[in-house]
């Protein structure tokens, strides 16, 4: 999908109906009350803890406090959605990332667009996944697997935290792009799904990194590849996906979103802030425990990256023709 930096900045800031000197004072009062940051996921969930983390930082640097609201269902919607109705005024923000870039085409009738509707404010972090099979399966390498794979077509399952999570959609990805049969078996949330992969009643899983790491280290599990297109430093042996199957990258991305028409000023002023918060060494620490990297980026360049993430997902979604649960 092709993207102007007019249509980015329109994205971010379309406050050109508020008179210049308005956006300046509100713009240099903010925040004069708490913000929320909502969550379309349940606490403990990873976009809640990158939330808490990111929110501390701003409470602090800002001196308001940053609030995490938890308004879990729908696959992240429900969060997307009290976003967009609330006033563009830079108290409602919303911890983004790839979910709703998914539920994007997932749901079609959704009563938002994501692209039109939520303004790209700071992108925080990106993270791999990992390839994980049961130590008992019968292959160590990916190219073993692929071949194992296409030996025994419908018979090899995959395991997902859900349909349209995004450890769903990196397997079928890569069943497009390595030209495999698997079986996808959906679970209600990562932990049961790797419960059973742990006991064997299923035989893969794309995985975030923080429940495979431990899983790996203990012999539980066997880890084949991570699914970004460079070595992970938290499992720096394993090779990427995209060494074997040209032109697979998946990964979990975090970020911070606004209702469209919040003032340009203080979308600039929450990615100046976000971008310090990445270049702090305790910040980093914790974001690499939950497997992450800190992803600075600009506002232009976020919402650029929000749109071709959007459009890739939907590319497989329709292609595999699938459906919400």
């Amino acid at each position: 999908m092709e993207i102007t930096r007019r249509t980015i900045l329109h994205f971010a800031a379309g406050a050109a109906a508020l008179p210049a000197v308005s956006r300046t004072v509100w713009a240099q009062s903010y925040p004069a009350k708490p913000v929320r940051i909502v969550v379309g996921f349940t606490a403990g969930s990873a976009g809640d803890i990158t939330a808490r983390l990111i929110g501390q930082w701003l409470s602090e640097r800002l001196a308001q406090p940053f609030i995490v609201e938890n308004r879990g269902g729908a696959g992240g919607t429900l969060g997307a959605e009290a976003v967009v109705r609330s006033p563009p005024d830079g108290y409602s923000l919303l911890l983004c990332g790839s979910p709703e870039a998914i539920t994007a085409t997932l749901y079609e009738k959704l009563s938002y667009n994501f692209i039109r509707d939520i303004a790209p404010v700071a992108s925080i972090s990106r993270g791999p996944l990992v390839l994980v099979v049961h130590p008992s399966f019968p292959t160590k390498t990916v190219p073993e697997f692929i071949a194992y794979a296409k030996a025994n077509p419908g018979k090899v399952t995959f395991a997902s935290a859900g349909i349209g999570s995004v450890v769903h959609m990196a397997g079928e990805l890569f069943k497009v792009l390595a030209g495999v049969n698997l079986v996808h078996v959906p679970y209600r949330g990562l932990a049961p799904a790797v419960t059973d992969l742990i006991s064997g009643q299923v035989q893969a899983i794309f995985s975030t990194m923080p429940p495979s790491i431990a899983n790996v280290r203990a012999g539980k599990l066997r880890a084949l590849a991570v699914t970004s297109t460079t070595r992970s430093e938290a499992l720096p042996e394993l090779p990427t996906l995209s060494d074997f199957v040209p032109g697979y990258e998946a990964s979990l991305w975090q970020g911070l979103g606004a209702p469209k028409n919040v003032p340009a000023e203080i979308v600039e002023r929450l990615n100046k802030e976000a971008n310090a918060a990445l270049a702090d060494v305790g910040i980093k620490a914790k974001l690499a425990d939950l497997g992450m990297l800190p992803v600075p980026m600009t506002t232009f360049d976020f919402g650029k990256f929000i749109v071709n993430e959007t459009d890739k997902w939907g590319k497989v979604i329709r292609t595999a023709n699938l459906k919400p649960e």
